[in-house]
């Protein structure tokens, strides 16, 4: 699978990232087996870039990874984790599944960009990783936390870097405007944008992904799929973690028809158009499950004829612009 450098960072991902928060118990419960499972289909499949959170099912992703890449080489992969949501022991019982993971309530997450919080943070991610290192780390949704990100935690992730700690850093975030601030007023080598270069949301093309090609900086495309409406378009269906508008989901069923009348399908529509901006050095995709892995992989490496494109533009469905490689 191809490779692309990170910025001016010596990392490398794969074409096509791994994401952990499923098998971190995203919505509904995902057995050890079948985790594992997930993570060795992606490993077979030529996957080596996987990311993953303390947020995601309070550690429980960051320990499953961890795990199943035990019998991997180390310099072969690459992982990539996040800091800004501290987990403290939390004692009340019940689940997790307000924050949307099928866990026990074990911990709870604590906002903390504090240097110190940055640090503490990541030492017990890698832990939980059973790693010695992470390759990358990026602060994690610091939406409501911007002064404190730019002031405190973003200077320890440099510090981080210059000590060697990690090879690259940045930030990841639902958003492109903040995104977009990283990329030009610090030395971030690069972000995670979810959900906002997708067939139904282009928002990050106005301003973050230019700004990080004329930076020298690398966005990695997170939520190809819009959190599901983008992989099964239908009635109940998930867009950004919540239920899809109607109007959403119509325009979602379009374009899935477009792509069958030229021979293809929605998924591999949706990960292509993610992939194509120069300024993507990868697409980061989750899945719980070994076949969810295949399946991605292989849409990923299907075709899409420039001629979907072209008719998705003429319909509205797209905006105007160069037809993804």
């Amino acid at each position: 699978m191809k490779r692309r450098r990170l910025g001016r960072s010596r990392v490398e991902v794969t074409a096509l990232a791994f994401g952990s928060a499923g098998i971190g118990n995203l919505y509904t419960e995902v057995g050890e087996q079948e985790a594992h499972e997930a993570v060795e289909a992606a490993w077979q499949r030529g996957i080596r870039s996987f990311d993953t959170a303390p947020h995601y099912g309070l550690g429980l992703a960051e320990r499953r990874l961890g795990a199943a890449l035990r019998a991997h080489p180390r310099a072969r992969y690459t992982v990539s984790t996040k800091v800004g949501r501290r987990l403290e022991p939390a004692g009340a019982g019940g689940d997790d599944l307000d924050d949307g993971f099928a866990v026990p309530a074990t911990h709870r997450r604590v906002w903390d960009f504090s240097a110190d919080g940055v640090r503490r943070t990541l030492e017990a991610s890698l832990l939980r990783l059973g790693l010695d290192r992470v390759d990358v780390v990026y602060l994690h949704d610091p939406d409501d936390h911007a002064e404190q990100a730019f002031r405190e935690a973003y200077p320890a992730l440099e510090r981080l870097r210059a000590e060697g700690v990690v090879g690259a850093i940045g930030a990841g975030m639902n958003q492109s405007a903040m995104l977009t601030r990283f990329v030009r007023d610090t030395d971030v080598d690069v972000v995670l944008c979810a959900g906002r270069h997708t067939l139904l949301d282009q928002s990050a093309l106005s301003d973050l992904l230019p700004a990080a090609l004329e930076r020298g900086r690398s966005v990695v495309v997170g939520g190809p799929f819009n959190s599901g409406l983008l992989a099964d378009p239908r009635p109940g269906a998930t867009y950004d973690y919540a239920r899809a508008p109607a109007e959403l989901l119509d325009r979602a069923l379009r374009i899935k028809a477009a792509a069958e009348r030229h021979g293809t399908t929605l998924r591999a529509a949706a990960l292509a158009f993610c992939a194509a901006h120069p300024a993507v050095a990868s697409v980061l995709a989750g899945a719980r499950s070994a076949a969810e892995v295949h399946d991605c992989a292989d849409q990923f490496a299907a075709p899409v004829p420039t001629a979907l494109w072209q008719e998705l533009r003429a319909a509205g469905l797209l905006p105007p612009g160069e037809e993804p490689a």
